[in-house]
């Protein structure tokens, strides 16, 4: 299983095994990590997972198509590397992936 590497507004890191297949919100919240809301439960319609994607990971995931770009305009402090944690698919090349989370409130 790939492990995601949440760091939380208080920096601090929450390492996690999430399963290939699953996206990396269903991973945070199967993990309990602090700030990923996802109130809409994965279906892209808020903005309640936004993260950052670490910069050494921004090619491996890629950018956000246009429906999360667009849902992205509901975020908080919106960054370059901004994602909806929902939206992102864990595949093996994730394996070590580091994930900012943003103020989601």
């Amino acid at each position: 299983m790939p492990k995601i590497t949440f760091i939380d507004l208080d920096g601090q890191q929450h390492v996690t095994d999430v399963a290939i297949g699953l996206s990396v919100m269903e991973g945070a919240i199967a993990n309990g990590v602090p700030g990923i809301l996802a109130i809409c439960g994965g279906s892209c319609a808020c903005s309640t997972c936004h993260a950052y994607v670490d910069d050494a990971w921004a090619g491996v995931v890629g950018a956000p198509n246009e429906i999360e770009d667009a849902t992205l305009e509901l975020a908080n402090d919106r960054k370059p590397l901004s994602r909806l944690t929902c939206q992102i698919v864990v595949t093996p090349e994730l394996d070590g992936l580091v994930i900012h989370v943003a103020k989601n409130d």
